[in-house]
């Protein structure tokens, strides 16, 4: 008999969080949709383009909202089975709140992992091809910089042509074995710039150990400078925040690649905000499902269910608003980085404690 209840809990809870899922799903669809026909209704493609872009770009939405998600479900699944007293049922057959609680909450918890080793490595692709096409449609000067095996490369405008630059790749906040090529705008090469690093704090470029060939009628003069300034459109925190797009980023890729994407050139603060925050998930779906429990379980009136669904929603608002909230401390380091991320689970963990306790005498 255990075993019969045990699969109806866990069926009907995992038939809900797909149901929600899958509502998710299609509002996301709905919504970006319209983004990308606009994004490409210049563009010369398939009628199937846009549609294909939503698809794949709305799974790493989810993935990202998922806590948020799971508490809809869970207070779905709880609200459901209080109506139509199932709830009361499995008390009856020796399931208490506690029990009950735990089941799902840890169902929630290994969910979790799964997602994290299964399904975003997947979506982790699929946000890298969406990023990749579209960066291929745009003609934003923001995409003409990108980040390879080959190192750092960024083409930018300049009055009397083009600059290319390319450098081996970022380090703190300068840029190593850089390659400056001026070009006119028949792209002939007017200036060519050597350095070993150079300082892109600001728009004003500092370049160290400098070496200059400047073409003079064909003929190519060498300059050499111990420091050599030059202005750019683009500074270190223009050039990083390209490259922050957590969605791109796959906890695997993190786990067994995070030393060579930091030798990349990636930055250590991102990278350890990426995997601590793809980290908290698991711990997120438990404390959600907790919350929808706890305010599910107070009570056996069916009269509370609109105040229940509204201060649920109120709820999840303010724990997204904080978490948001640590998270800029922790990147403007008011607070260590790390903290910040853990610190909006280590607050809910003390809410649930003593909300379960609360609970388990009902």
């Amino acid at each position: 008999m255990n075993k019969i209840i045990l699969s109806y809990i866990l069926r009907n809870f995992l038939k809900t969080l797909f149901f929600v899922i899958l509502i998710f799903y299609s509002f996301g669809i709905i919504l970006n949709l319209f983004e990308e026909i606009e994004f490409l209704k210049n563009k010369n493609v398939s009628i199937f383009t846009p549609l294909i872009l939503t698809s794949i770009y709305i799974p790493s939405l989810i993935i990202k909202f998922l806590p948020f998600i799971v508490f809809v479900a869970s207070m779905w699944f709880m609200l459901q089975i209080r109506n139509n007293k199932d709830l009361l049922t499995l008390k009856i057959f020796g399931y208490s709140n506690l029990k009950i609680f735990f089941i799902l909450a840890f169902t929630s918890f290994f969910l979790g992992w799964i997602i994290l080793f299964i399904a975003n490595p997947i979506t982790a692709t699929m946000a890298k091809y969406y990023e990749k096409t579209k960066s291929n449609f745009s003609k934003d000067i923001d995409h003409l910089i990108t980040f390879n095996k080959n190192g750092l490369w960024i083409k930018e405008d300049i009055n009397d042509g083009e600059r290319i630059i390319s450098a081996t790749k970022p380090k703190n906040k300068s840029l190593v074995n850089v390659n400056i090529f001026h070009l006119d705008k028949n792209y002939n090469l007017k200036e060519k710039i050597i350095s070993k690093e150079v300082d892109i704090r600001s728009n004003d470029w500092v370049l160290k150990d400098v070496t200059i060939f400047k073409s003079f009628d064909g003929v190519y003069r060498v300059e050499k400078f111990e420091n050599y300034t030059i202005n750019s459109i683009y500074n270190y925190e223009r050039v990083t925040n390209l490259f922050k797009n957590f969605e791109t980023m796959s906890f695997l890729d993190l786990i067994l690649n995070y030393s060579n994407l930091k030798n990349d050139g990636y930055n250590s603060s991102f990278l350890n905000q990426s995997l601590h925050s793809l980290l908290s998930i698991p711990f997120l779906l438990f404390l959600m499902t907790a919350i929808a429990s706890i305010l599910s379980m107070n009570t056996l009136k069916r009269a509370n269910n609109f105040k229940l669904v509204v201060l649920g929603l109120i709820v999840t608002v303010i724990i997204f608003y904080l978490k948001d909230l640590s998270l800029a401390l922790g990147q403007t380091d008011r607070i260590p980085l790390i903290m910040a991320i853990w610190s909006p689970v280590i607050a809910l963990s003390f809410f649930t404690f003593v909300g379960v306790l609360q609970i388990n005498e009902k």
